[in-house]
């Protein structure tokens, strides 16, 4: 992905548009991310995009926390918006792309690359919460598509252990779409 932004926005605003459907009393929901439940997904979403943001303004991601706290049950939405505007402004400049950046699973790679790996977070975590949710919106297949040989690529299946955040790769159910393969990839039940 030579310039993966729009890509981002994109699955951010598809992120967004699911977010509205959360209501309070769904966030002890459990999701396919077994680690996380839907408050706890979301609180990892907003962190993850203020890490990105961090990277783009040239301070140091891995400083910042992979999740957010105190944010009211109904704040998500707004917390969320806030840090999308962050990450826009953040890596609005073209050069940015090409910038050597340190990111949770590298120490140095461009900022394209970097901006891939949060886009494939993103979607993934739109399918989890979409799960979640009961599927209360059709999801953009092309996202998943387009990330789907990407994570197979930067996530071979032989790849995961103890320093991977994925599960084994698992058996995509017949006649999975673009998502239910992804989230197989990925080592989530589909």
């Amino acid at each position: 992905m030579n310039d993966p932004r729009p890509l981002y926005e994109r699955a951010a605003d598809q992120f967004a548009s699911l977010l509205k459907t959360v209501t309070p009393e769904r966030l002890g929901d459990p999701t396919p991310c077994t680690e996380f439940d839907v408050r706890a997904l979301l609180s990892h979403v907003v962190g993850g995009t203020h890490r990105i943001a961090t990277i783009g303004e040239g301070g140091d991601g891995l400083s910042v926390p992979a999740r957010v706290d105190g944010v009211a049950d109904d704040g998500w939405t707004t917390a969320y918006e806030e840090a999308r505007r962050r990450f826009t402004a953040a890596w609005a400049d073209d050069a940015k792309l090409s910038r050597l950046v340190a990111v949770p699973w590298a120490a140095e790679l461009p900022g394209a690359a970097a901006l891939g790996g949060y886009v494939m977070e993103k979607v993934t975590h739109t399918w989890d919460l979409s799960q979640a949710l009961g599927h209360p919106m059709t999801l953009d297949e092309e996202l998943a598509k387009v990330i789907l040989p990407i994570a197979q690529q930067v996530l071979p299946a032989d790849s995961r252990g103890e320093e991977v955040p994925f599960a084994a790769v698992q058996e995509a159910p017949e006649g999975a779409d673009a998502y239910g393969r992804l989230a197989s990839w990925l080592g989530r039940a589909a």
